[in-house]
């Protein structure tokens, strides 16, 4: 697995990236995450409808609970777009935070069984495990149409240029 030198930082400190970087027109690799129910979700599960994958390290966080609770607002109301919010915390804690937090627009996701997503997706970060903060809009056929991988993992995405990019593929 290949590794890759910061392209973001946490409080400022740099962070190695594990797995290649994902670009705009290359195809979104198939995934195997756990559901808040336990069940296996795959790419597959989401085929025909535009996907917002919405990256974060622990839901637990105050960024992660803002982004998430944004994507939840604002996309989870557009017609044929699903918003997937991906972190290694556990089902179950991704479960009752959703319940908490009044998240019903967004589909929680945990890498936490083998950590395949974040090296596929290659936001692994090495020396803390968790993954980076990246947001990507994939359309019906997969194929990757935007991405922002925030450089610092402590600052929130921009919402509206995810937002636009799901919205031009609907």
């Amino acid at each position: 697995m290949t590794e890759r030198a910061a392209a973001i930082t946490l409080k400022g400190n740099p962070m190695t990236l594990v797995g290649d970087e994902l670009k705009v027109g290359g195809k979104a690799p198939d995934f195997t995450l756990k559901a808040v129910d336990m069940s296996d979700k795959s790419l597959a599960d989401f085929a025909g409808k535009v996907k917002i994958i919405s990256v974060v390290p622990s839901l637990d966080t105050p960024v992660c609970d803002t982004q998430t609770r944004k994507f939840n607002e604002d996309a989870g109301s557009l017609d044929g777009v699903v918003v997937l919010t991906v972190s290694v915390d556990l089902p179950m804690a991704q479960k009752r935070w959703c319940g908490a937090a009044g998240v019903d627009n967004v589909v929680c996701l945990s890498d936490f069984k083998d950590h395949s997503f974040g090296k596929a997706y290659g936001v692994r970060i090495k020396e803390i495990g968790l993954l980076a903060r990246q947001v990507m809009v994939i359309d019906k056929d997969d194929t990757i149409k935007y991405v922002e991988l925030v450089p610092e993992v402590a600052q929130e995405p921009n919402y509206a240029a995810a937002l636009e990019a799901a919205k031009g593929l609907v």
